[in-house]
């Protein structure tokens, strides 16, 4: 399966703003070779390909795996708009690097995992702070700590408010359904960050939403977490326009004691200073790596692949269904099988 003749012949099936400012110059520089871009909208697709100096454009990802000889196929388009093009990629043994969040259905999500088995290629979902020294610091500072809570918040700006006879929105991430607000997103970040620091899975899942019909996107969240060792975690969304100074963004208690990560910058234990962040791009560290076990054929060095990453897509979707039942628990194993 490894890429040894030549350069790494990658697709990117999704040509945003995301593809476009991290994956295609970081492939470039990784002397990569991108043979060919695709969007559904087939203008953004030629536009990327115009800039990157890229010859073929498609606006089908089933027509360009099958025209295209491809080592990798870098699936950057939007969770909700995930249907059978990477399953088919997988399942023709090329490669998979999957933007996070994978899909807003753990039906199609599972049907990808299971191409990648059959398909027998490599594979890694963009959970990238792995990769950050700061997250990696923290996992060994808690690696003979027994967890007893964990807690993740994140703020952000006041949600736009709907105008007076608004019938529609203009964009996709105004949809709950397809967006799932800021808790969807970082919410499967935190998950697999706390899943990774704590080497702890979550086994219960509740939600939820505060979304008054004034705004665009709900004003906050609430996702409450039981770990398989019955330690517990919540994690809290706001958009009230206002961010608390000195905030930590995760904060870890074990017995004894506690961690707290404040944003990229550093790492307190029990109030004091242990870990101060230099400048790092985790992105280009896991496009590196990414790529290096591509063309040598091993994947030892990746952190995650993607049958692991669905563990934490699935605690996510189980409590956005949990907010449709009022709050109703939901076990993450059974929620993710069905």
């Amino acid at each position: 399966m490894a890429a040894t003749e030549g350069k790494v012949r990658v697709g990117v099936y999704g040509c945003g703003g995301w593809a476009r400012r991290t994956h295609i110059p970081n492939l470039l520089k990784l002397d990569a070779e991108i043979v060919a871009l695709c969007d559904l909208n087939l203008e953004a697709a030629q536009e990327a390909a115009d800039k990157f100096g890229i010859d073929s454009c498609y606006s089908d990802g089933h027509e360009m795996i099958a025209a295209q000889s491809l080592d990798v196929l870098y699936s950057c388009v939007p969770a909700y708009a995930r249907t059978d093009v990477e399953a088919a990629a997988a399942r023709a043994g090329i490669h998979l690097f999957s933007e996070k969040p994978q899909s807003t259905s753990m039906r199609v999500a599972r049907d990808i995992a299971d191409a990648v088995d059959t398909g027998g290629g490599l594979s890694t979902v963009c959970f990238r702070e792995r990769y950050r020294p700061l997250f990696q610091e923290a996992k060994r500072r808690l690696a003979d700590k027994s967890l007893v809570h964990a807690r993740f918040q994140s703020f952000g700006g006041l949600a736009e408010k709907r105008e007076r006879g608004q019938r529609g929105l203009t964009g996709w991430n105004h949809w709950m359904e397809k967006a799932g607000s800021r808790a969807f997103d970082w919410g499967v970040h935190a998950v697999d960050y706390l899943r990774f620091m704590t080497g702890l899975d979550v086994a219960t899942s509740q939600a939820f939403y505060h979304a008054p019909r004034a705004y665009r996107k709900p004003l906050s969240s609430s996702f409450n977490l039981v770990f398989a060792t019955g330690a517990t975690a919540i994690l809290s969304f706001v958009s009230n326009g206002t961010v608390p100074p000195s905030e930590p963004w995760f904060t870890l208690f074990y017995e004894g004691g506690y961690l707290s990560l404040f944003g990229y910058e550093r790492i307190e234990e029990n109030g004091e200073v242990v870990y101060e962040a230099e400048e790092f791009d985790p992105w280009f560290e896991q496009d590196r790596v990414f790529v290096d076990a591509v063309r040598t054929g091993d994947g030892s060095a990746l952190l995650n692949d993607y049958a692991d990453g669905l563990k934490s897509l699935a605690p996510v979707l189980a409590g956005w269904s949990s907010s449709s039942r009022g709050g109703r628990p939901v076990e993450v194993a059974a929620f993710a099988a069905a």
